[in-house]
């Protein structure tokens, strides 16, 4: 069991003030007052449950008070969804497509059934609705599932670390 480092004496004034009535945030406002010490409201509630201390009902002997209801600022609504509307979007141009990187190699073009243990599984085709997924077929690199020329155009350059890095930017400094 953990020590809760609350000493006796803080514990008895905490049970003192909960009899008071006073509220777990004004108790250890109280406490940190007396004894120079740190404790938060959660703290004290933490503390005073552990010593199984009965919250007095509060609510039932204060009257509930009412709130009178605000109505609703609509018109300062309006005015922001109008001017949010009367902004100018910008015009749309359409982006040039991307130039796509190829290899050197023509690709066989194998259906998933006809592809063997050995043979390249860079994918072709599949970018419309319908239209039927090939792979390249050629003898794959070892350790790889792709072929020397796939496999290059799918790693880029460098080793795994050195793609995940990026340029190093180093400066030098002048020693004293």
């Amino acid at each position: 069991m953990q020590s809760s480092g609350w000493s006796p004496e803080h514990c008895a004034a905490l049970r003192d003030y909960l009899a008071q009535g006073m509220s777990y945030l004004r108790i250890a406002e109280a406490l940190n007052a007396r004894f120079g010490t740190t404790y938060t409201r959660s703290a004290a509630i933490g503390r005073g449950k552990r010593m199984g201390l009965v919250i007095p009902d509060l609510q039932k002997d204060r009257p509930k008070q009412m709130r009178k209801a605000k109505a609703p600022r609509r018109t300062r609504l309006r005015e922001r969804r109008a001017a949010e509307s009367s902004r100018l979007e910008p015009a749309l141009t359409p982006a040039e497509p991307p130039k796509l990187r190829c290899v050197g190699i023509a690709p066989r073009l194998l259906l998933l059934i006809e592809l063997e243990p050995g043979d390249c599984r860079y994918p072709y085709g599949g970018d419309k609705d319908g239209e039927a997924i090939a792979f390249c077929g050629h003898p794959r690199r070892a350790g790889s599932s792709y072929c020397a020329p796939h496999f290059r155009l799918t790693r880029g350059v460098g080793t795994a670390s050195e793609r995940a890095v990026g340029p190093i930017m180093l400066r030098l400094v002048q020693a004293a």
